[in-house]
């Protein structure tokens, strides 16, 4: 039964308002986390170092602060999860792989000072499959299954699988995720609350690991950080504080947090089944939902064709980030535990090697895809479709066999290609579907998050919120889960 009055089960707006405003201690608000965490954390093993002792220093110092008569940042005292590959100063970034469980970070990552400085605190890193590479499911070889809390028979989705359910189950009212294909909006979907993938340089990054060098090209401009909310007025919250410039990041630009106010009805292109490769009925059902309150909310809603030029831009994804990974693969994969390799191998195995001069043609592709897409959202400031075109399916269904793998690439095609073209998205639930949470997501301009996050609350408006939840218990397919460490 969820106690709705209990501070952890409050929005991330009200938690830090009721802080700044002297109505409760951001000591309690941590603590009463904490204790969301005792409760749940056993059954989802979604949280997996807890930093509790430095999360109640960090709540008595804004306590002290707030005593002492100094304002309070936006996020004060909001605890937030941060997936186990983003850095957070004096806990290890393990990535799930016993390897790293002792690669101690110096500094906070740039999203994590950012959160940090607009009051909000770190209360543990989340579980991730095994170094982002082992598949979608969220599988770690150091922690084990992170379970789905609506069904622990469906993923919880991934790459950023835990910050999703530590969100959805009242863990924590934030979480810190990333995304270059999917990994923020694809479990933000399966476990029914929202998650922003921002514009390529939108947000400030640093995804090098301690002691290692800057990533290649794909990886600079695919991988995305973003936060999940259970809320789209904490969606937006967490926009405000995350976006910016930072010395560590020369990509990131100073864009205004919002646009120009576009004349007369914001028009909306609506693509059900994106490439025409099949779309389930539930995930349907949920577009047009999403589109029915979009028109009832103004918006001028409009059916289209497809999207530009998906099947070249799938192609050419997967040509230029293999080009790049290939060369490490053999060392990489050392790393990965028994059948953890399966997923990239059987992707490496399908893909021809490209060449010097293939890459140098592929970098024009990727240009000219942008362009196609920047064309496009030109005349149709946004895009209604789905997160992924089947309802929550099976963990570990990608590694399992070329047909599993192939499912679910071809499911995530919409995030794909948008991540590729680095446009912004917001993934929103729309629903419950027999017992599972349904949802879309709303593709905008570049560097137009601020139309996306407009459009989701107009969709959450008119179908509401579906979390937080808890834990519900059919069976046990998982691995034991493990203590989350101190």
């Amino acid at each position: 039964m969820i106690n709705h009055d209990a501070p952890w089960a409050m929005t991330a707006a009200a938690q830090a308002k009721a802080v700044r405003d002297g109505e409760m201690s951001a000591r309690d608000l941590v603590d009463s986390h904490l204790d969301r965490i005792a409760e749940v954390n056993p059954q989802v093993n979604a949280i997996t170092q807890l930093i509790a002792e430095q999360a109640r220093e960090a709540a008595d110092r804004a306590d002290r602060r707030r005593a002492a008569g100094e304002v309070l940042g936006p996020l004060a005292g909001v605890p937030f999860t941060v997936k186990e590959s983003t850095a957070v100063e004096g806990v290890p970034t393990t990535l799930g792989t016993p390897r790293f469980r002792d690669l101690v970070a110096p500094a906070d990552a740039p999203p994590v000072a950012r959160l940090r400085a607009a009051g909000a605190i770190p209360i543990g890193h989340s579980n991730v499959p095994t170094l982002i590479l082992a598949g979608m499911h969220t599988r770690s070889q150091l922690f084990g299954d992170t379970v789905n809390p609506w069904d622990p028979a469906r993923t919880p989705g991934g790459s950023s699988g835990g910050d999703a359910v530590a969100v959805a189950t009242g863990m924590a009212a934030l979480g810190l995720g990333n995304d270059s294909g999917g990994s923020v909006r694809i479990p933000a979907s399966f476990c029914g609350v929202t998650g922003l993938k921002p514009t390529t340089g939108r947000f400030p990054a640093d995804h090098r690991l301690l002691g290692s060098g800057d990533p290649g090209p794909a990886s600079q401009m695919l991988v995305t950080d973003g936060p999940l909310a259970r809320s789209v007025a904490d969606l937006r919250l967490a926009y405000e504080v995350l976006a910016g410039t930072d010395p560590r990041d020369p990509r990131a630009v100073p864009v205004p947090l919002y646009g120009d106010p576009l004349p007369g009805p914001v028009r909306v292109a609506v693509v059900t089944d994106p490439g025409g490769r099949g779309v389930h009925p539930a995930v349907s059902a949920a577009v047009a939902a999403a589109a029915d309150a979009l028109h009832d909310a103004g918006y001028d809603v409009r059916e289209v064709a497809d999207v530009p030029r998906l099947a070249e831009t799938l192609e050419a994804y997967g040509r230029i980030t293999l080009a790049e990974f290939a060369p490490t693969w053999p060392a990489v994969r050392t790393l990965l535990g028994e059948g953890e390799d399966r997923y990239i191998q059987m992707v490496m195995d399908k893909t021809a090697p490209a060449t010097a001069a293939d890459l140098v043609e592929l970098m024009g592709t990727w240009l000219g895809i942008r362009r196609s897409w920047a064309e496009f959202l030109d005349e149709y400031p946004l895009l209604l479709g789905p997160v992924f075109t089947e309802p929550p399916v099976e963990p570990g269904l990608e590694s399992r066999d070329e047909a599993g793998r192939e499912r679910v690439a071809e499911a995530m095609r919409l995030c794909a290609v948008t991540s590729f073209a680095g446009v912004p998205a917001v993934a929103v639930p729309t629903g419950v579907v027999d017992g599972l949470p349904s949802g879309v997501q709303i593709i905008g301009r570049a560097f137009r998050e601020d139309l996306c996050l407009a459009a989701a609350e107009a969709v959450e408006n008119r179908l509401g919120v579906v979390t937080p939840v808890g834990p519900r218990q059919v069976g046990a397919f998982f691995q034991e889960p493990r203590a989350a460490r101190p």
